[in-house]
């Protein structure tokens, strides 16, 4: 495998409902092989952070490693036209996975599993909205 260096250090999205994001998120990134690896208590307000087990956000992890945050702020929340987050599924099965542990968890089909040839060969993926109405896929270009 070869080791890519991260361009998006972290991101992270808002909810107005912290525990209800962190049930969901801890659901839907399981199959991706994602955990929620830390929480942070600031002066704007909660979070969490979902990276691979055993890492850390930065500055106490490497750099990248652990890239995805939600925070907790006042609503409402609006998800900006033409943004959405896409991570990486390991295969098919976990593309399907992460489609319907959403589902099941309170998230917006935005376009079931399947192949998506216009975005390339081997693209396959899945769309949600997670409660708070955040666009987010799936994608793997694993073969079966």
């Amino acid at each position: 495998m070869t080791l890519v260096r991260p361009v998006i250090e972290h991101m992270s999205v808002g909810t107005t409902d912290l525990k209800r994001a962190i049930a969901f998120y801890n659901a839907v990134l399981a199959p991706l092989g994602l955990v929620k690896v830390a929480d942070e208590l600031e002066a704007a307000g909660a979070s969490a952070c979902w990276g691979p087990p055993g890492t850390l956000p930065a500055p106490e992890g490497t750099p990248g490693a652990a890239p995805f945050w939600v925070e907790a702020r006042p609503g409402p929340i609006a998800c900006p036209p033409g943004f959405h987050v896409c991570f990486w599924a390991p295969d098919r099965a976990a593309v399907h996975a992460f489609h319907a542990t959403g589902l099941a968890n309170g998230g917006t089909d935005n376009g079931a599993p399947g192949p998506r040839p216009h975005y390339g060969a081997g693209y396959y993926a899945a769309f949600l909205e997670d409660p708070d109405g955040w666009r987010i896929e799936a994608v793997t270009y694993a073969a079966g």
